[in-house]
């Protein structure tokens, strides 16, 4: 390929910008979505049938919702209307419903193409049910939000949800390629250059190509540190109120609780780096030392809320650092939910029991009357019996024993579990077993 710029007489096909050159003209040329598009693929048995029911595209940015779209149209035959949520509203859904209904009597069908369906209020989402569901229209939405938490159930129990991939290294090659090609010339890049381009679109080919475009009137060739400094990095893709959100304080959380702390370091970057507020991830942190952590470690907590002070008196971004020590130590520090467990079961059977008194003996009474009542009569002081443990039942008359915090063998909690055993034999030997 040549490294000379084109030309200023070449076809008027050049001045379109790159993306809208380079878009695929046949769903095989599709790139990175062949578990959708191929011909054992539940899109691909579509269009070979052509049949298409309603559906959803749920995928990132770039990753070609559109084009499918208009490409399922052009190989069903249908009349391809496009639309965006977030310029349109009930005015423009009822002309187009209208005119479907008129193709629909002359046996023309209509797809009706949302982008970011998600962005149509309830009501506006309501409006497409009966033309769904009376064949007027084939509706193909797309949305780069989970649609289980932005569309209603409604309108997703009519629509079969299809997510598309990011663009893996591979696809984002293959748009690399097709844009040398068509342009006549070679990117002016070394290869680590070439790798870190790649890299920059983030799986978003349209990106990708933007950045392309901006590289062709370059002259001679680019490194590293020429790329960074002639083009932008785009932000991450984090909405912080959104899916992203959610996923990303997941997958920190499993890792932690994994015993992985390269990956928990890994998810707590990916988060900060897009943007997430520092305070929220503490406040996460303390609930998982509490939660997954508990007395197998009771340092836990500490190191969490030191997290949290360290943060609020420094910031960002040396307070970030303790947040990341709080990470590592909660990764691989001993992990038990016994807690957890005892509590959940307490507050069970405490609804069961409903308002059991205490057991007299364990009753302060600070008057005549509660005295000759029998209040705190009985009552065994633990720290001046033999071993400090009294073996007294706590729990309400009538009551039976119930072994409600089970420690488990892990880190301090197996101590934990020792001495809670020999108290129960010491228990068993004064009143006999009486456990359920």
């Amino acid at each position: 390929m040549s490294q000379d710029p084109p030309s200023l007489f070449e076809p008027d096909d050049v001045g379109r910008p790159l993306a809208d050159r380079l878009r695929p003209q046949t769903l095989a040329d599709v790139v990175g979505q062949e578990h959708l598009l191929g011909p054992d693929a539940p899109i691909g048995r579509m269009v070979a049938e052509h049949r298409l029911v309603s559906m959803v595209l749920w995928g990132p940015p770039g990753c070609g919702k559109t084009t499918i779209a208009r490409l399922l149209a052009e190989r069903t035959d249908l009349v391809f209307e496009p639309l965006s949520a977030t310029f349109s509203g009930v005015a423009e859904l009822r002309k187009i419903f209208q005119a479907a209904a008129k193709r629909r009597e002359v046996g023309q069908g209509t797809l009706l193409f949302v982008d970011e369906i998600h962005r149509f209020n309830r009501a506006q989402q309501d409006s497409f049910l009966p033309y769904v569901e009376g064949g007027t229209i084939v509706l193909v939405g797309a949305t780069t939000e989970n649609p289980s938490f932005e569309l209603n159930a409604a309108l997703l129990s009519r629509c079969q949800v299809f997510v598309l991939k990011r663009l893996d290294e591979p696809a984002l090659t293959t748009l690399t390629e097709r844009a040398e090609e068509t342009t006549g010339r070679a990117l002016p890049l070394d290869e680590p250059a070439r790798q870190a381009l790649i890299a920059m679109a983030d799986g978003d080919g349209r990106y990708l190509l933007n950045l392309i475009e901006q590289l062709q009137t370059v002259a001679g060739t680019l490194d590293v540190a020429g790329l960074a400094e002639l083009v932008q990095q785009r932000a991450p893709i984090y909405d912080k109120s959104q899916e992203g959100h959610y996923n990303l304080i997941s997958a920190l959380h499993k890792s932690m609780r994994g015993s992985d702390p390269d990956a928990a370091l890994y998810w707590l970057a990916r988060m900060l780096d897009g943007g997430e507020d520092p305070l929220y991830i503490a406040r996460r942190l303390v609930r998982f030392a509490n939660e997954d952590i508990a007395i197998a470690d009771p340092q836990a907590v500490h190191q969490a809320l030191a997290a949290w002070d360290v943060y609020e008196r420094l910031g960002s971004p040396e307070g970030e650092l303790a947040i990341a020590q709080a990470v590592v130590y909660l990764a691989t520090a001993s992990k038990s939910i016994a807690v957890y467990r005892g509590f959940n079961a307490a507050r069970k059977l405490a609804k069961q029991t409903g308002s059991l008194m205490p057991p007299a003996h364990i009753l302060n009474s600070p008057t005549k009357l509660m005295k000759d009542l029998g209040y705190g009569e009985g009552y065994e002081y633990d720290p001046h019996s033999p071993g400090g443990f009294s073996g007294a039942d706590y729990f309400p008359e009538g009551m039976d024993r119930e072994h409600i915090y089970q420690p488990s063998g892990n880190g301090y909690e197996r101590l934990i579990a020792e001495r809670t055993a020999g108290w129960e034999r010491l228990r068993q030997q004064k009143h006999g077993s009486t456990e359920r």
